[in-house]
């Protein structure tokens, strides 16, 4: 059969924007009813305000299922909030085992990294070449550190002697000296 536009609205309406479609097998009953479980795990990693509604849950595999829901965080359009749940063989004790924030097609990413050495295209080092480089400035006269003559001492006009050391130094006898059982440092 052809596919028409109302064939494409339909096939749209039936599948919910950001959830994307597994071809695994239907999930365990008792998981996929820890909708609580696993929002209340979310929460111990998100604040309440960031956790959007539930999404979809999906089978990981034998007692195994990912619960998902909507991230409202700022910044992080497009990603969901994921909780991994697991039950052991005939119990309906659920356990949460990951909990994390997923990507999607629709997410904010930063770009892949390159290597300086892939960044840095030949035009941008002609560029870099062609900028007039600053004459002697001010600026740079003030960066600079000043270089003294042989023999010579900065001079501290500002500065006052100190007379009496004493009370630093019983200070820090106190504080070096070792300490013995029964003292009271």
């Amino acid at each position: 059969m052809p596919e028409t536009a109302e064939t494409k609205v339909v096939a749209k309406a039936a599948h919910r924007f950001g959830v994307p479609v597994w071809r695994t097998a239907k999930p365990d009953a008792v998981l996929a009813a820890a909708v609580e479980v696993a929002k209340q795990e979310i929460l111990s990693i998100a604040k309440p305000d960031q956790l959007g509604s539930h999404l979809a849950v999906r089978s990981e595999g034998e007692r195994v299922a990912t619960h998902l829901f909507e991230c409202t965080k700022d910044g992080y359009r497009g990603w969901q909030w994921f909780a991994v749940v697991t039950r052991a063989p005939r119990t309906k004790i659920v356990t949460v085992s990951e909990v994390g924030l997923l990507p999607t097609d629709d997410s904010v990413l930063a770009p892949e990294w390159l290597p300086w050495s892939e960044r840095v295209r030949p035009e941008d080092e002609a560029a870099a070449a062609e900028k007039p480089q600053p004459a002697d400035s001010a600026v740079q006269a003030a960066e600079a550190e000043p270089v003294l003559p042989e023999g010579s001492a900065p001079e501290f006009d500002d500065v006052e002697p100190v007379e009496d050391h004493a009370e630093f130094d019983e200070a820090q006898q106190e504080t070096d000296a070792p300490k013995t059982e029964g003292s009271a440092n």
